[in-house]
């Protein structure tokens, strides 16, 4: 009798371990909880990147800051936030998610709210550059890379997609709000309200957020319970370490040039200089910030369908067609602006917001292929290739505003680089299990 109930004592503590396969438990897995928390903080932390493309031109009225000089502030911040990110992904393994991504929302609301006093560039560098730089690149993809690790292994690719959409859907919310807060009120207030947004999020990480599955006794989604390792020490020795590791492979380095041309042509091309281009060509800018948050809306889409296209088909070969793609679209764009928003110029919204991010998938799953165990750090050094790419072209897309007094020249080549990118994805070779981390 004793074996008896011993033995459905132990039938009565397996269920929330299978909660995920098993129909007669009607509860969804904690994953999706923790999931939603992610998408939620990340838009909380993108909040802050609708900022840049909007303050160009009225802190270039109110200060005479030329837009190389705000355009290198921004710079630093995404040079910051890509380099970041791989010693966050270490640091989580150290400290825990909560504690790090806690500390990054608080930093990013500093730097915003300082930045309403500030009378000198170079205190624009410190603020935006500096904190908020590091509050966000604690928040970057690598962030949503450990949970996803973490937390799922069935619909990784999914789950992937969601999250970097994210960032998307943060634009989506507040570039519209922004820009009519900077147009009817000046850029003070846009600055506090994107430190507000930062604040808020930070209760929900600290009472929602669990670090590993294990902390409530559950495998993670669609595999088996695994112990939750002990705290990880030596963080950034063991990210410099993975550095030099897969420095020595080839596919590194081709993923990482992709990458870097992925956050040329987007956040330091689009997102920083889309609305003064725009408005270059007499479009006002509430409405070129709702062009770029119909980017946002679109870019949710591809990206969701991109994971789940990530789950099907060689990542390399959609990665290549997405750089093509996007190359092709850039080099329309100085044809199609204007005044008034045609319909080919909401085609171009439309198709580019699909291939924004879209690549995020298939880059994290060919570095979880290549490297394995240490992917989320890999990817968190993709990432900081992707934002110095990024950082390069804020700057020098301010410079050559400057120079010439156009930005067209900035659009053609930021085409010819998509199509370099394209190239590079195509000769990845495909690793296996047994000769992961080998040389390349």
């Amino acid at each position: 009798m004793t074996e008896t109930l011993d033995s459905a004592a132990l039938d009565d503590r397996r269920p929330p371990r299978k909660a995920r396969r098993g129909p007669r438990v009607p509860r969804v897995h904690r994953a999706w909880l923790v999931a939603a928390v992610t998408f939620v903080t990340i838009i909380g932390g993108a909040a802050f990147n609708s900022l840049p493309g909007l303050l160009i031109n009225p802190l270039h009225a109110e200060f005479g800051w030329t837009r190389g000089e705000i355009g290198l502030a921004v710079s630093i911040d995404m040079a910051l936030y890509g380099l970041t990110a791989p010693f966050a992904a270490a640091l989580m393994d150290r400290f825990g998610i909560r504690r790090v991504v806690a500390i990054a929302l608080t930093m990013v609301a500093a730097g915003a709210v300082a930045s309403v006093w500030m009378t000198a560039s170079w205190q624009l560098m410190i603020y935006w550059g500096l904190l908020v730089g590091l509050g966000t690149g604690s928040m970057a993809m690598a962030f949503a890379a450990t949970v996803t690790h973490r937390w799922f292994v069935t619909r990784r690719g999914l789950v992937t997609g969601v999250l970097t959409a994210a960032g998307a859907s943060g634009q989506l919310v507040f570039l519209p709000l922004c820009a009519w807060i900077v147009d009817k009120h000046g850029w003070r207030p846009a600055s506090v309200t994107v430190a507000l947004a930062a604040l808020v999020v930070v209760p929900f990480v600290w009472l929602l957020m669990r670090d590993h599955p294990a902390d409530v006794g559950l495998a993670p989604y669609g595999g088996d319970f695994v112990p939750k390792p002990a705290p990880a020490r030596g963080a950034a020795r063991r990210t410099v370490r993975v550095l030099f590791d897969v420095a020595r492979t080839g596919p590194f380095w081709l993923l990482a040039g992709a990458f870097a041309i992925c956050g040329a042509s987007t956040n330091g091309l689009i997102r920083t200089h889309f609305v003064p281009f725009a408005h270059d060509n007499h479009m006002p800018v509430p409405v070129a910030a709702s062009l770029l948050a119909v980017i946002g809306v679109f870019d949710i889409v591809g990206t969701i369908f991109s994971g789940w296209l990530t789950d099907r088909f060689d990542a390399r070969r959609l990665l290549a067609v997405y750089y093509a793609l996007r190359g092709i679209s850039l080099l329309f764009l100085p044809m199609l602006i204007g005044a008034e928003v045609e319909p080919p110029m909401i085609f171009f919204i439309v198709f580019y917001g699909l291939d924004w991010v879209a690549t995020v998938p298939p880059t994290l799953a060919l570095c979880r292929e290549q490297y394995g165990e240490d992917s989320a750090i890999v990817f968190g050094w993709v990432l900081a290739s992707h934002q110095v790419g990024a950082a390069v072209v804020a700057f020098l897309g301010g410079v050559a505003r400057d120079v010439f007094g156009r930005y067209d020249v900035v659009w053609y080549a930021a085409g010819a680089l998509c199509a370099m990118a394209a190239l590079m994805s195509l000769v990845i070779r495909r690793r296996t299990g047994e000769d992961r981390l080998g040389p390349g």
